[in-house]
């Protein structure tokens, strides 16, 4: 019998990753060792473990570095049209690992750090995972996230590019027009991260702003007051960066949310103006530019409504700096810019109080109320007399106070608007837009979500990566809809096994991995069923807590019954001002206690919740998941791109016909995911008929059982009427009718005990799964993105080293 492989052993046998070359290893050794000695400053007696993964990062940035300078080369040679994704959010993970994964390096160093008597592996859990957004894999913490503590080795600080962005004051109309004048004015300073394609050379960039106070002050030309005075103002001024708002999913209107929202955009724009300015083949008059090729090459894509101020600011930048006419200003502005929706929820969207826009943004606001007009007037020649129909499509909400409707100002200022999954494209064009998709229905379009499978299944699980390449080559990893050429291995009985062992090995990794960190013993024969997300009533968190406490309940009425044993883990952050969240986790964590401390329960049922849910930790559960729950009530998650992941990695779905769950059941046939509950229809039919909670409550005698425990403190004993709040809101106001699909879950989840009971079926299905998530990959939306709305064809160019022509990739 053979011993078992070492990790390090096992990354070397990946043949999707490519072998070390001897040089390169060498040359890996010696770069490590210059960085150590001349970057850090250390040496191997005094060095500690972040001392060498930052050795190794620096290591690996120099690969990156010429690639990425090669990549602005040839933008600028040949002109291409640029698109610039605009967000407040970017969920990166860990940057080590993917980056020496796209650079064809992780094998040679892996062998180099093994080699120096290092661990890889352990250097790589050292990285923070990148702060840069709320929700499911981002921050939703009140504890400060310092992730740029130490230092980020991947990032360059663009200090020659810094620019202003202006904020109060007021405006002038002048003989050569309007003026905004007086302002506050905050430096933005721009931090580069190189973002490497996949063994393509191309390195484009993620652009962030710091913003950084103008205040040059000398210490001698001030007295101690106003010394002091200074220091505050500028620490005032930076503070637009120094924390994102933390509510996700919910509106708060705070000036410093505006001012975060208006910086971002500030600054990019007149960076993507000073680009167009400088380009090869623009315009370079030195007295006035044309701007009628802006669109075509630039486009702006408006992730949600957060960059929203797009649209005013580029109007205001055109018409008052550039002496654009109005009209032309805004066929310039609606053609660049592109909208993206990513929420149905009425109280997520956002609508900015009037008052607060003049104070902080007054030529801003200006330009709205010129837009509304136009349009209105536009939409009164359309439907004479319709008043309610203005009322509905204003971007100005009348109330006290008046509000602007930034989701109305994307749609209006846009040339293309869609939604994230085909369902949820639906419902943009049927109820939150209606009105507006009857006045331009070709303006709307679906992009369903997807994910990159380099990071999501070459990372995060090398073990099915690698026997998904033994029988179908590693083309897939670049066209993930070659993954349905696994059918054709449905039938044989050593690939089942295989994938079962594949998956078997990363639940033992993971119980180890919670062993350790949460000191629990899981049993890894058990079921994992996983659910991990932002923690949202509309996600029902709380339809799971159901189940587990019906099947805890089911265990104490018959404990020498057999059941299939299951380890239900949680995970997910809850907005610090989000009170039902909060209690949502508290139960969760108040059930597990009771639990996994009863000895009639043993290792058939254990309810773990996961702290600090981030993409390096999904990294981890995600591949070691049996069972992925997608609960959501229908017609309320946008997308979801959680389900994806969990879908490529070989776990079954339990879920409902909601976001992107429709299309995964379309993909991978219905009868291979667990599909139960209410549809879109039923959800509507419900909503004009009533939805009565006590209705259920009293029919159901399970569903009884587990409230009537939740509300008499039977899982909080110290605090009887602890869940009282969580009960109320699930039995007199639950918007998502918890209730009303319980009977249907459970149903459901019986209906996954029994085909785990069966082995090679629940791989089989698994196998079935697998092959039908090519149309989940990153690659095929951001293809159609491309050519549906930013108007250029994705190219297969590999970007050449300096002097060699470009290579033509033959597929």
């Amino acid at each position: 019998m053979s011993s078992p492989l070492s990790d390090h052993e096992k990354r070397k046998q990946i043949s999707v990753r490519g072998i070390a070359g001897l040089g390169d290893v060498v040359e890996i050794k010696k770069s490590f060792n210059r960085h150590l000695h001349f970057t850090l400053v250390k040496d191997r007696n005094v060095a500690t473990p972040r001392d060498y993964y930052f050795a190794l990062a620096h290591t690996v940035r120099d690969h990156l570095v010429g690639r990425w300078i090669r990549t602005q080369q040839y933008y600028y040679e040949k002109d291409p049209k640029r698109i610039h994704y605009l967000s407040l959010e970017f969920y990166m993970g860990r940057t080590l690992q993917n980056t020496m994964i796209n650079l064809g390096l992780q094998n040679a160093c892996d062998e180099a750090i093994y080699q120096l008597g290092l661990d890889i592996e352990e250097l790589e859990e050292i990285e923070e995972d990148a702060g840069l957004g709320n929700g499911g894999l981002g921050r939703l913490v009140e504890e400060a996230d310092d992730w740029l503590r130490y230092g980020n080795p991947w990032e360059k600080a663009r200090p020659e590019y810094m620019l202003p962005v202006h904020f109060y004051g007021r405006v002038e109309q002048t003989a050569k027009g309007v003026k905004w004048v007086d302002t506050q004015v905050v430096l933005a300073m721009p931090y580069d991260t190189p973002v490497p394609g996949f063994k393509n050379n191309t390195v484009n960039t993620m652009r962030l702003w710091s913003a950084k106070a103008p205040i040059d002050f000398n210490l001698q030309e001030f007295n101690v007051g106003d010394y002091i005075e200074a220091v505050l103002d500028r620490n005032l001024a930076e503070n637009i960066s120094r924390v994102l708002y933390p509510n996700d999913n919910f509106f708060e209107g705070k000036e410093l949310r505006l001012k975060q929202e208006y910086f971002v955009v500030a600054a990019t724009l007149q960076d993507i103006i000073r680009r167009f300015k400088s380009s090869k083949f623009g315009c370079r008059d030195p007295v006035r530019t044309s701007f009628e090729t802006f669109p075509e090459k630039v486009a702006i894509q408006l992730n949600d409504t957060h960059p929203a101020l797009a649209i005013p600011e580029l109007m205001r930048i055109l018409v008052d700096l550039e002496k654009l006419d109005w009209d032309k200003a805004w066929e310039v502005t609606r053609q660049t810019c592109a909208y993206t929706n990513h929420t149905v929820l009425p109280e997520a969207l956002e609508r900015w109080p009037i008052n607060l826009f003049e104070k902080l943004l007054p030529r801003h606001l200006q330009i709205i109320y010129e837009i509304n007009h136009l349009h209105l007037q536009r939409i009164a020649a359309m439907f004479p007399g319709d008043n309610d129909r203005l009322r509905r499509m204003s971007l100005i909400e009348e109330g006290d106070p008046k509000r602007i409707n930034m989701a109305h100002l994307c749609v209006v200022g846009s040339h293309a608007v869609n939604g994230v999954a085909r369902i949820h494209s639906e419902i943009v064009k049927n109820t939150v837009f209606k009105d507006f998709y009857e006045v331009e229905p070709e303006k709307f379009q679906n992009k369903t979500n997807g994910i990159t499978p380099r990071r999501w299944l070459l990372l995060c699980n090398p073990g099915l990566a690698d026997l998904i390449a033994e029988k179908i080559g590693d083309d897939f990893l670049t066209d993930l809809f070659q993954l349905r050429k696994l059918l054709d291995f449905i039938d044989e009985d050593s690939f089942i096994c295989d994938i079962a062992n594949v998956k078997q090995e990363n639940k033992q990794k993971f119980a180890a991995y919670l062993e350790k960190e949460y000191e629990v013993k899981i049993n890894p024969e058990s079921i994992f069923d996983i659910h991990v997300k932002r923690i949202h009533e509309y996600k029902r968190q709380l339809l799971n807590v159901l189940h587990i406490i019906t099947f805890y309940n089911r265990i104490k009425k018959d404990p020498s019954k057999h059941f299939v044993p299951r380890t239900v883990i949680i995970g997910g952050k809850a907005a610090p001002g989000y009170h039902m969240a909060k209690m949502i986790i508290k139960l969760i964590t108040a059930v597990g206690q009771v639990i996994n401390n009863d000895p009639v329960v043993g290792d058939r049922l254990k309810v773990i919740y996961l702290e600090n849910y981030r993409v390096s930790l999904a990294e981890k559960v995600i591949p070691a998941a049996d069972l992925s729950e997608q609960i959501s009530t229908a017609g309320t998650e946008a997308s979801g791109t959680g389900n994806m992941k969990f879908m490529l990695n070989g776990a079954l779905t339990i879920g409902t016909m909601d976001g992107a769950n429709v299309e995964m059941a379309e993909e991978a046939g219905e009868e291979n995911l667990f599909i139960f509950g209410m549809r879109v229809e039923d959800v509507d039919a419900m909503d004009k008929t009533g939805y009565n909670a006590r209705e259920y409550y009293e029919r159901l005698s399970e569903l009884r059982q587990v409230i009537d425990q939740i509300q008499t403190g039977y899982f909080s004993p110290k605090e009887h009427e602890l869940f009282k709040d969580v009960v109320n809101m699930l039995m007199n106001h639950d918007r998502f009718k918890v209730f009303a699909d319980y009977e249907a879950y459970i149903t459901c989840q019986d209906r996954v005990n029994e085909l785990y009971k069966n082995p090679k079926e629940w791989t089989r299905t698994v196998i079935r799964n697998i092959a039908g998530s090519g149309k989940f990959s990153s690659d095929r939306t951001i293809s159609e993105y491309a050519r549906d709305i930013w108007g250029v064809e994705p190219s297969d160019v590999k970007i050449p080293p300096p002097n060699e022509p470009p290579v033509e990739s033959r597929k």
